[in-house]
């Protein structure tokens, strides 16, 4: 006898709930109809109604990034599935945790040009681990099969249905499973490296970093999700320490570092980058996944621990605390230059300059991340997220959405959700529009603040090469691409409140007041310029210290 697909898919849902799984997000389909309504029944596990699979996908990223739990996305068979790749890429590379639950038609229709039926098996290549629940497999084994899937960070679960689908009655739920939930495997191990601090040591602390108590005194540059340094470097000082020398008050001072510390993933900043390219600096790559970041191969060692011997001279520490501060100011004074107009680093500073301790702060892709590492992140008691893994701006809002979602559910019966803020471009906030759509009946991410530096097109694209005077004739086709777009007509038809502003006091005063009300999720427009983009790196690079 035939085992029924809600019988199947009974025992799956149980499997997740014991499994630590909270969140469970579905997206309408037929094939998956058994995943959807066993998952519905269950009081355990909270329910998330998404329409589009990569939105949905980016939604439980999103959730991971806050609490390193897994959320479980449900899709149906075909292109579905497909749809959750690149947040499962994004995932892989940032090592965050990810299951997409894709249902399948059974096997035998695979390769006979069956309706929405492809080869779904491997879709995900090395970034997620593949396990498929055979269609009308016994209970037992379907559990088992789950729970050794679910012992992986990121799995892509196929589960193949026959018809019938679903049952004339709505499902009852599967007991949780008897037993210990399953184990998930430990960081990587890499050892330990020993480093003599009396050298002249610079750390490199990029994304999913983490406090190395022994290079707490060591001068730091930190990227915006990294932790807060004891002794930060700002990043547009990072070019100083690329020459070998410079002169200070009649003296020369070595600038150039014999040593790099790299921890986490950083992939910002081109200076920090020609660091660690540099094959006469000693470079040491700390790590506790399974791969590390060495794009130039340069990398003498890497490690997991440092153990360490002496102390930052300090001349060293002076030097480093100078440049830091130089470069600082510099980016204060280019703020201040009226002719430069209202840009999105005026918008960073702006959101940077209004949080508080508690808050959570989402960066987009693109110029928003860069800009806050300019205006001064990370800084203690904001907990800040950015998707690095693949730098890329796919399912930003989705994301923001499921970083405020599981932060204010960290405490449930607080009389207002902790504030979240987003800091998006408009191109980044364009390509998941998608992600403003909450169904009824889901939870809303209360006390969200989206913040669009709304440029008009690609403003990034003003500093980089392609921005070149003598590019110009093509680039608004090719690069700056105008878009616009009524950002206040499309959060209107997704039920978002909606401001917008035109300069810094403006938007500081939306700020302050978003704190002050409670609101729903809330869109403030900032109309911005990147006709100056250019001119204005050209004048932070004027101030930084030896440029």
């Amino acid at each position: 006898m035939t085992v029924p697909a809600t019988t199947t898919a009974a025992v799956i849902a149980a499997e997740l709930a014991a499994a630590g799984i909270r969140n469970v997000i579905v997206c309408p389909g037929s094939r998956s109809a058994p995943l959807a309504l066993a998952v519905a029944a269950r009081t355990d596990l909270t329910l998330h109604v998404r329409l589009d699979e990569r939105s949905a996908a980016f939604l439980a990223l999103g959730m991971a990034r806050v609490d390193h739990r897994p959320a479980a996305v449900i899709v149906t068979s075909g292109t579905a599935v497909a749809n959750c790749l690149p947040a499962m890429l994004e995932a892989h590379h940032s090592d965050l945790p990810l299951v997409v639950l894709a249902a399948d038609r059974p096997s035998r229709l695979v390769g006979t040009g069956a309706s929405q039926t492809i080869d779904q098996h491997g879709i995900f290549g090395a970034s997620a681990v593949c396990v498929t629940v055979d269609a009308g497999a016994e209970p037992a084994h379907a559990a088992a099969v789950t729970r050794r899937a679910l012992s992986h960070d990121r799995v892509h679960l196929n589960v193949a249905f026959d018809v019938p689908l679903v049952d004339p009655q709505p499902p009852t739920s599967a007991e949780l499973p008897s037993g210990c939930p399953p184990r998930r495997r430990p960081h990587r191990d890499w050892g330990t490296a020993h480093l003599d601090l009396t050298r002249r040591t610079l750390v490199i602390a990029g994304d999913g970093a983490w406090p190395v108590e022994e290079l707490a005194g060591v001068p730091t540059i930190a990227e915006p999700t990294a932790p807060a340094p004891d002794r930060p470097v700002h990043p547009a000082a990072a070019g100083l320490f690329t020459r070998e020398q410079v002169s200070a008050e009649g003296h020369v001072l070595e600038t150039r570092p014999e040593q790099l510390v790299v921890i986490g993933h950083p992939t910002l900043h081109r200076d920090v980058l020609a660091l660690m390219s540099d094959p006469g600096i000693e470079v040491t790559v700390l790590t506790r996944s399974d791969g590390y970041t060495d794009p130039s191969g340069n990398a003498h060692r890497v490690a997991s621990r440092v153990r360490v011997d002496g102390q930052p001279t300090k001349q060293w520490l002076k030097l480093c605390e100078t440049a830091g501060q130089q470069a600082a100011d510099a980016v204060r004074e280019v703020l201040g230059e009226e002719e430069l107009g209202f840009t999105g680093l005026h918008v960073a500073a702006a959101v940077a300059d209004g949080l508080a301790v508690g808050d959570t702060l989402f960066v987009g892709a693109s110029n928003p991340v860069r800009d806050m590492a300019l205006v001064g992140l990370p800084f203690d008691g904001v907990s800040t997220h950015a998707p690095r893994g693949t730098a890329g701006i796919d399912g930003s809002v989705s994301q923001a959405v499921g970083v405020a979602l599981a932060t204010q559910s960290r405490d449930r019966t607080a009389p207002r959700a902790p504030r979240t803020v987003a800091l998006l471009g408009d191109v980044t906030f364009l390509h998941d529009s998608g992600g403003l759509l909450i169904s009824d009946g889901d939870p809303l991410p209360n006390n969200l603040t989206i913040v669009v530096a709304n440029d008009d097109g690609g403003g990034i694209f003003e500093t980089l090469e392609a921005g070149a005077p003598g590019l110009r004739g093509t680039f608004e086709r090719v690069f700056g691409t105008p878009h616009g777009v009524d950002i206040a007509r499309l959060a209107a038809a997704h039920g978002w409140e909606h401001r917008s502003v035109g300069n810094t006091a403006d938007l500081i005063r939306e700020l302050e007041e978003s704190i002050e009300l409670p609101h729903p999720p809330l869109i403030i427009e900032a109309r911005t310029t990147r006709s100056t983009r250019r001119d204005l790196h050209s004048a932070l690079s004027g101030r930084v210290v030896g440029r």
